[in-house]
């Protein structure tokens, strides 16, 4: 019996396809046993959800604009903070990458080959600002899996000449899950349903049927989206609260120098003003940035985009369009792609996050371009195709090197394997990758059950603490600016504490220190001193953090 040459090598690369995925698979597994550690899970994503178990329900959180984002995903969270398993949130999120990665494959099995449809996955999982994420709390992964699932589920539709209703409703759907989930759904929602009237328009030259198609979408979306708008125009009065308070609250027009948002609903100065400030960038380097993200991205450092990506993810997508194979869904992926990073980047903060429903359609696109440029070298004579395919496969493995050495490097950074073992406690780990944990450690065994913290400078973290806690404005610095103005004598110092009504302060000391020196002069910051040694007793100082007691006026 002969063997097809072929058939064993793509069953070799099937199995080796598979074992790097599981791979994968395994590391994050054993990353997301560990107690939760990101920032934003531990600001937002798991403390509002924690806040409302807490209080018995939901109720608004007014000093946290983020409280009022859709929370689609924070609902699923609810369920393992419910049965004090926090660690069960991360599988939860993971599980949606997993999902996005499984259209991914399905879309690109069906339409070239199975290999095809592993490659896909394999770049998508490995990309590094997914793979972070894969063993976070966020949602970011949740909102790529719905607006994916609209997007391909749209293509679907029209693949079949728009006769299945069922893609239409099921994209539909998918997008309006997606928009409960994060408003950066906002974008896709505007571009798939004016790309709905437009494609059907030009099949059907049907124009008002093309509208109602849109139309029909667009309102599905819009009520699966509903309850979150229902609950801010009950609370605020805007329903996208706190975008567009430009529209929304015209209260909020100030008068210095800048162009006025009515996303932020403020004079916001730009991507151009804001990046040249604080960075010193030219404006080339600045209208580059869409580009620069799968170049220069870095973790933690918001000047390059808090996240990192593959430069891989940018340079194969062009050639998907070197033959006229699936020529609509490319064209129409392009469009998408382009269209989404461009409004995304200069409407809204510049981190890589905020692009990701970009990456599992650039995901498709590169494994498109790949194939294209192999199936290109195969045309060439016997000693230039091998050389050439030789040349391609070292090319894709240098770039693959790029996201198994992030891995590697994020892995040891969390260090996950004395946790997983028993060897250290819960406590110790979050201590290892929190500095300020041992303050929030010793306000939830030394302070009264019906405590209220007051967090200062904490950035919001506030998650880990068993007692019920606020920030205020700007992180707190408008607290500092009020207790200074309110230093001139005991009295006033007392009544400003009072009515803020917490019993205690929790405060990074150093950037308390460093924002004093910054702003007031030595007299101002001894008198705030002697005040807040009056007004207050120091329960806690160590690694930088403070825990105040707040003394009772009898």
């Amino acid at each position: 019996m002969s063997i097809n040459k072929n058939h064993v090598i793509d069953h070799l690369l099937t199995v080796v396809i598979c074992i790097a995925i599981l791979a994968l698979l395994s590391i994050e597994f054993l990353l997301n046993l560990t107690p939760p550690i990101a920032r934003d899970s531990l600001i937002h994503h798991l403390a509002i959800p924690k806040l409302w178990l807490k209080n018995g329900g939901f109720y608004e959180i007014k000093w946290a604009n983020f409280s009022y984002y859709p929370m689609n995903i924070e609902l699923l969270y609810i369920i393992p903070l419910y049965f004090n398993k926090d660690f069960i949130a991360s599988f939860i999120h993971m599980s949606f990458g997993i999902g996005t990665a499984f259209l991914i494959y399905y879309y690109l099995k069906n339409k070239i080959s199975s290999i095809a449809g592993l490659l896909g996955v394999l770049v998508f999982l490995s990309t590094p600002i997914v793979f972070r994420l894969s063993t976070q709390v966020y949602v970011d992964l949740g909102l790529i899996f719905f607006t994916t699932a609209s997007i391909l589920s749209f293509i679907r539709w029209r693949d079949g000449e728009f006769k299945e209703f069922k893609w239409l409703f099921l994209s539909a759907m998918a997008m309006g899950l997606a928009l409960g989930t994060k408003y950066n759904a906002l974008i896709v929602w505007f571009f798939l349903s004016a790309a709905i009237v437009f494609v059907y328009s030009g099949h059907s030259k049907k124009q008002w049927k093309a509208i109602g198609c849109g139309s029909i979408f667009f309102l599905i979306s819009l009520l699966i989206f509903s309850p979150w708008l229902i609950k801010n125009t009950i609370l605020t009065g805007n329903p996208f609260y706190p975008l567009f308070r430009g529209i929304f609250d015209i209260s909020n027009i100030a008068t210095q120098e800048g162009t006025y948002s009515i996303v932020f609903g403020r004079i916001y100065k730009g991507i151009f003003q804001v990046r040249e400030m604080m960075y010193g960038e030219s404006f080339w380097e600045i209208l580059f940035v869409p580009l620069r993200y799968f170049f220069q991205g870095q973790d933690n450092n918001p000047r390059y985009f808090d996240g990192v990506l593959n430069p891989i993810l940018i340079i194969l997508p062009p050639f998907a369009l070197m033959n006229k194979s699936f020529y609509r869904d490319k064209l129409f992926f392009m469009v998408f792609v382009v269209f989404f990073i461009l409004v995304a980047t200069f409407l809204d903060q510049t981190r890589i996050r905020y692009i990701l429903p970009a990456v599992p359609i650039l995901s498709i696109l590169t494994i498109m371009g790949l194939i294209n440029i192999f199936n290109w070298t195969m045309k060439l004579s016997t000693n230039l195709r091998n050389f050439s395919v030789v040349v391609l496969l070292s090319i894709f493995i240098a770039f693959m090197s790029k996201n198994i050495l992030y891995i590697k490097d994020y892995y040891h950074n969390i260090s996950p394997m004395r946790y997983v073992l028993g060897t250290e406690s819960r406590d110790d780990f979050i201590a290892r990758h929190n500095s300020g944990y041992a303050a929030i450690k010793y306000i939830n065994t030394h302070t009264p059950e019906n405590s209220k913290i007051r967090l200062i400078l904490f950035a919001g973290r506030g998650y880990y603490l068993d007692r019920l806690y606020e920030e205020g404005q700007y992180f707190g610095m408008a607290d500092i600016n009020g207790l200074v103005a309110n230093a001139r004598d005991d009295a006033s110092f007392h009544a400003y504490l009072n009515s803020l009504g917490h019993t205690h302060f929790l405060i990074r000391t150093n950037l308390f220190e460093k924002f004093l020196r910054d702003n007031y002069n030595p007299a101002i910051r001894s008198l705030l001193s002697r005040r807040m040694n009056k007004a207050m007793n120091l329960l806690y100082n160590k690694d930088g953090c403070a825990v105040y007691e707040i003394i009772t006026q009898s």
